[in-house]
């Protein structure tokens, strides 16, 4: 979407991602699966820049790092930035203070900020509830580490 195609009074945009589309960032960020995704946001011009406020709404389908069964989540992730062409603006940012993103050829893709803000969302390690990782309780008392290869030794050999 064009900066100048949006109204000085501000747009309102809501967007649902189609199957095709879905799919492909499951592909991307290594899900089972992606049934929702969608978001709306808030658009408003500042200058030559844009500001964006809203949210990402996504069902995801992953797979328990503990158990390997299923897990299904939702995700909502909360959206504010600001995109500027200014070089000099994003090189300004006060301590603190998060500088602009770029607005290249004055386009902003409503699309791809949805799919960022759903990756980084993603619960690199998800758990279904109540899974622990349980080490293996070793007997360190009589350990001896080489006791397999002993074994091998004391084998008699079979050659043919």
């Amino acid at each position: 979407m064009a900066v100048e195609e949006i109204p000085e009074t501000g747009l309102h945009v809501e967007i649902e991602a189609p199957e095709s589309a879905r799919s492909g960032v499951a592909a991307l960020a290594g899900l089972r699966e992606l049934p929702r995704l969608s978001a709306v946001f808030d658009l408003a011009r500042r200058g030559a820049g844009v500001r964006v406020i809203g949210q990402v709404n996504a069902r995801v389908g992953q797979t328990c790092v503990v158990t390997l069964e299923p897990v299904d989540s939702d995700l909502e992730e909360r959206v504010d930035l600001t995109f500027s062409p200014n070089v000099e603006a994003r090189a300004e940012a006060k301590d603190g203070e998060e500088p602009p993103e770029p607005l290249i050829g004055g386009k902003l893709d409503v699309g791809a900020i949805a799919t960022e803000f759903l990756l980084l969302g993603i619960d690199p390690y998800p758990r279904k509830p109540g899974a622990e990782f349980a080490s293996i309780k070793v007997d360190e008392g009589n350990a001896k580490p080489f006791a397999a290869l002993e074994a091998l030794k004391k084998r008699p050999s079979r050659r043919n």
